[in-house]
């Protein structure tokens, strides 16, 4: 059986791509990362391609449309068949978005619809949040939003600065990003609306306290 090809766009340091990389060397896995696109040719991501052996290219196109058309030929050259973004810093032209409905994905680091656009881990902080997280959803034209796919929770500690929680976030991106590619690469979710139904899934009875229910009860 044939693997998904995916295209995959960075701006910078490209940790999710690279934990893409990973997953897709397992010749099992459903989906291959056939090229990578930058819009900065500085991007540390670019790399991470080039040693795995992956086409790889920088468009600096600064016009919004410019960058779009440039990005949708290489996509359809490289027979791209799904596009992540992975730390992608730029707004999308709304007809490339369009053209890739349903085909494009995004990871967040909140649990969305809480805490959209820039700084989101900053935006938990200063709300007070007890949980945090990360959210893999379609691309829809605007930020950050669309038919979410997967989230992962983690807990918000006391003593929590924005790097703290920000490096628990990402090791819980580098483990959800390729769950939710694998759910889209073996055909197993549907776009209802704005929800995503996953086929033979099944969500965990689980609640999860922060302060623990331990502390709450004196057992901490």
């Amino acid at each position: 059986m044939a693997r998904l090809r995916v295209g995959v766009l960075i701006s910078g340091r490209g940790s999710n791509l690279q934990a893409l990389i990973e997953a897709a060397a397992d010749p099992g896995y459903p989906a291959e990362i056939v090229l990578a696109i930058s819009n900065r040719p500085e991007a540390q991501g670019l790399q991470h391609a080039a040693r795995a052996g992956i086409a790889h290219q920088t468009i600096a196109e600064r016009d919004r449309a410019g960058f779009a058309a440039a990005a949708d030929r290489a996509l359809k050259e490289g027979g791209v068949e799904l596009v992540a973004l992975a730390g992608f810093m730029r707004l999308l032209d709304a007809g490339f978005v369009e053209g890739w409905r349903d085909r494009m994905i995004n990871i967040h680091p909140s649990l969305l619809p809480a805490f959209p656009g820039l700084h989101a881990q900053r935006q938990a902080l200063m709300a007070g949040a007890r949980f945090s997280g990360c959210t893999v959803h379609f691309v829809r034209v605007e930020v950050d939003s669309g038919p979410i796919i997967a989230q992962a929770v983690v807990p918000v500690h006391d003593d929590d600065d924005e790097a703290r929680l920000s490096a628990r976030i990402l090791a819980a991106e580098h483990r959800l990003y390729p769950l939710a590619l694998r759910l889209y690469a073996e055909g197993r979710l549907k776009v209802d609306g704005n929800r995503v139904m996953v086929a033979a899934g099944t969500a965990p009875d689980l609640a999860a306290f922060n302060p623990s229910e331990a502390l709450a009860s004196g057992r901490g």
